[in-house]
């Protein structure tokens, strides 16, 4: 539940960039994200007279702000510019697979053939979808959208590592703290050059970007992938991509077709079988742990 309602959050958070984009230029609306989350997460740190974490932790915290809070954001504000936000759901409906690849080779986890050819099928029905969304043409911001995936599949799965041996709202508020004299930099240098024009949308936007989709979002999320796993976690964001085209349609006026029902009934199967599967391999690792002998 944890991580599901990650995903409601992240997939709230290309049409909130699109607004804020009716305010703020790209790179002024993504350091000031940042600035407005990490005085959140700063905040909260400091009530809760949480300690500095320990020394061998800092370099899993810089890739975190790396990847979701500086690079993630980055990029697919600048690829909005140029794309809709149902053909920027492409990077999303690859990032639960990339996401599971990368948590297996940093954490070890080994999901079942069944997991690995029911992930595999859910990202096919999902880019499909979205490719058949924006007419199967590529944008000028596709490149930017495949960093984003990279970069974003990192953050999450040390994350997801780092909230193993630390709470989830640590991982991401030590990583906002983190990524802040950078962001605050970032907001001198871009306001003064980029045009603002404040209204309710754009100043709706930044706010669920820095609270909602940062901070909240990645607190929820991580504390769900610490619970269940990098790999089955991440193939809960099969579904992301079909929400954020049906907020994109209620919020932004954008089509959708009818095709939409179709892939979302494929992609909640396809997360059914990676849950079941996942299931199943954790049982069977914590069996060959224990053996017959008790715990090895």
């Amino acid at each position: 539940m944890l991580a599901g309602l990650g995903v409601v959050a992240f997939s709230l958070t290309f049409p909130a960039t699109a607004w804020g984009l009716e305010s703020f230029g790209p790179w002024s609306l993504v350091a000031l994200r940042s600035v407005l989350a990490a005085l959140v997460a700063g905040g909260v740190l400091l009530a809760a007279r949480v300690p500095l974490p320990a020394r061998r932790h800092w370099a899993g915290l810089a890739v975190v702000g790396g990847g979701v809070v500086v690079g993630f954001p980055l990029l697919t504000t600048l690829a909005l510019q140029t794309s809709t936000t149902s053909h920027a759901a492409v990077v999303v409906g690859l990032l639960p697979l990339t996401t599971a690849v990368l948590g297996s080779l940093r954490t070890g986890e080994r999901p079942s053939r069944a997991f690995w050819i029911a992930a595999l099928a859910g990202a096919a029905v999902v880019i499909a979808f979205t490719v058949q969304q924006s007419g199967g043409a590529l944008t000028t911001g596709d490149l930017y959208l495949f960093g984003a995936l990279l970069v974003c599949a990192a953050g999450y799965t040390e994350g997801g590592r780092l909230a193993r041996v630390m709470p989830g709202w640590q991982v991401i508020g030590w990583a906002l703290v983190l990524c802040l004299p950078l962001a605050v930099a970032g907001s001198l240098v871009a306001l003064p050059l980029e045009p603002v024009h404040l209204n309710a949308h754009g100043v709706l936007g930044l706010v669920w970007v820095a609270a909602g989709s940062t901070f909240l979002g990645l607190y929820v999320w991580y504390r769900g992938m610490a619970a269940i796993g990098v790999a089955r976690a991440s193939q809960l964001q099969l579904a992301q991509p079909l929400l954020t085209l049906v907020w994109s349609f209620l919020l932004l006026g954008e089509e959708l077709s009818a095709a939409a029902p179709v892939a979302a009934v494929a992609v909640l199967v396809c997360i059914a079988a990676t849950q079941r599967a996942g299931r199943r391999t954790g049982r069977r690792s914590r069996t060959v742990r224990s053996g017959p002998g008790g715990p090895s």
